[in-house]
């Protein structure tokens, strides 16, 4: 059968997109192809979209801000400037990790009462157009506890008005293989027509249950970029030469039989040291702590790279989604 077809949201480099279709290797493990194909694109951050288009050679990608896009919407038609393409008037899934800074542990706890916290309202207003079979939203783990609650309550209220059953669950990316303790929420749509049930995705790594594989460090992931020339043989190996700063965020040396911590898109430099070399991790390090494949190139400066893939969906991790959405899709029932 055809590819279902995914409209991504909020897009950035493409690390949610990735794991969507699958089709990549990572740490000498192959993650087979997905059932989906991305046919549109979109993010505000030109560099990102850059990235993508280069790593995603036919894909639709269009850069500019989703709620201009959306306020040219007259009777369901969405209206571009000049050769920007049109949202597709029909999709089986839509997909986002809508801006997350507002609802952050880390952030200003601001949440729905700026215009970034309501990104959210965009993405359900292009699910209201494309009424996909199923949507899945990422976002952080401060999302559930922002306001006692009140976000998410929020946020599910109003995708489920649209005609969806809605459910969400917090996740951590190092369950799934990802070298990495990233906590994030998932939240998923079915649209009710459809009368399938949510079977959230069960971990295949754990740091105590015996019958999983264990949790993968970050000396798993990228020891062999201690090597020097190994490493510089690979794009994007510049790294932050940011100074020691006692006590401020990113100050920290990495632990070799552990996960990484969680990598952030705004660190000011301050990304943490490598867990043996006398510097800072490098932004293909971070990649690979993201699980990005290695001929995955990130466009522009190592500042651009630490961002856009700071701010990504570890494509590990989304290839396991992608295994929960392909369920519900293909489910009989």
């Amino acid at each position: 059968m055809a590819d279902y077809k995914v409209v991504s949201l909020f897009s950035g480099c493409g690390g949610l997109d990735l794991g969507i279709e699958g089709g990549f290797s990572y740490l000498g493990k192959y993650y087979d192809k997905n059932p989906f194909k991305i046919i549109w694109a979109n993010d505000i951050n030109e560099k990102a979209t850059k990235t993508q288009k280069l790593n995603f050679k036919d894909l639709d990608v269009v850069c500019g801000d989703i709620t201009k896009i959306l306020n040219g919407t007259q009777n369901n038609q969405l209206n571009f400037l000049e050769d920007v393409n049109t949202l597709p008037q029909h999709a089986d899934v839509v997909i986002g990790g809508f801006p997350c800074q507002d609802f952050s542990l880390a952030g200003k706890r601001q949440g729905l009462s700026v215009e970034r916290g309501k990104l959210y309202q965009s993405m359900a207003k292009v699910i209201e157009i494309v009424k996909p079979k199923v949507f899945l939203a990422e976002n952080v783990k401060g999302l559930i506890s922002w306001e006692n609650g009140l976000a998410i309550k929020t946020i599910i209220e109003d995708f489920s008005k649209l005609g969806y059953n809605v459910a969400f669950k917090l996740f951590n990316t190092a369950d799934y293989g990802v070298p990495q303790t990233r906590e994030r929420v998932i939240i998923v749509g079915i649209r009710k027509d459809i009368d399938k049930n949510i079977e959230w995705p069960k971990p295949t790594h754990s740091a105590t249950d015996k019958n999983l594989l264990p949790w993968v460090t970050i000396q798993d992931a990228i020891h062999d970029l201690e090597d020097d020339e190994k490493h510089k043989s690979l794009p994007n190996y510049g790294y932050s030469k940011a100074k020691f700063c006692p006590g401020k965020q990113g100050n920290t040396i990495t632990k070799a039989n552990k996960p990484a911590p969680t990598m952030r898109a705004e660190h000011h430099g301050n990304i943490e040291f490598h867990y043996l070399l006398p510097r800072r991790l490098s932004a293909r390090e971070a990649a690979r702590i993201q699980s990005f494949p290695d001929n995955f190139v990130f466009v522009q400066s190592t500042t651009d790279a630490y961002r856009q893939i700071g701010n990504a969906v570890a494509p590990v991790f989304a290839w396991h989604m992608a295994q929960m959405l392909k369920n519900i899709l293909e489910e009989k029932g």
